[in-house]
């Protein structure tokens, strides 16, 4: 519990429509006629977007802060009602609506870690479009298909364009996979183990050694 003393003020002119006048904090405090501090209010609304109204509830409860599931979602929803920033850095790639018959393109600003926008298809034209109608837009990071990278060049062709980091990992991780598939039976030879029992393995090192040993 915090205890704050403020100064109050009384104007003396009969006809003003203010009568009293409070003394404000800081806004890195509090906000105006906010019933909790600024940090406070941070923490309720991570709560809420991370766990939602009763989830979010009883995890509160253990944090010993004192809020309820409708004040949770209230922040969340008031937090969201805020104009939000122009994207700066985005994330593009597709989303599926319905996986093997029907996706989108979904684009994320990596810098506040937000979902910006879905699109209904992924044609590179109403990419494009899309980019084209946000100038602020500076930086794109996306897979390394054509589609999109033809996008980001009509729409945003003085923007730089980045290879995510998931594809990235996601190709370095099947190349290196690969490799070691590859070259499995010299390394056994080389170390001299024979072969190896399953049955001494667990269920993923089995999955794993079978896609090994296969040729």
């Amino acid at each position: 519990m915090v205890t704050i003393s403020a100064r109050r003020f009384r104007c003396l002119v009969t006809d003003c429509r203010r009568q009293i006048f409070a003394e404000r904090l800081e806004t890195t405090v509090s906000a105006p006629f906010a019933r909790r501090t600024a940090r406070l209010e941070g923490i309720v609304h991570h709560l809420g977007l991370a766990l939602g109204g009763r989830p979010g509830q009883s995890f509160a409860r253990r944090l010993l802060l004192p809020v309820s599931n409708d004040t949770l979602l209230r922040v969340v929803r008031r937090r969201a009602g805020q104009p939000p920033k122009e994207p700066r850095v985005v994330g593009i790639d597709d989303f599926a609506w319905k996986r093997g018959h029907r996706y989108g393109t979904i684009i994320c600003d990596l810098e506040r870690r937000c979902i910006v926008d879905i699109l209904p298809d992924r044609d590179a034209a109403t990419a494009a479009a899309w980019l084209a109608r946000h100038p602020s837009i500076s930086v794109i990071a996306r897979d390394r298909g054509a589609g999109y990278r033809q996008a980001a060049a009509a729409g945003r062709p003085e923007a730089v364009q980045v290879a995510d980091r998931w594809h990235l990992m996601e190709n370095a991780s099947a190349a290196f996979f690969t490799a070691v598939q590859r070259s499995m039976a010299a390394i056994r030879k080389a170390i001299g183990a024979g072969v190896v029992d399953p049955a001494s393995l667990s269920a993923a090192e089995r999955r794993q050694h079978s896609g090994l040993a296969s040729p």
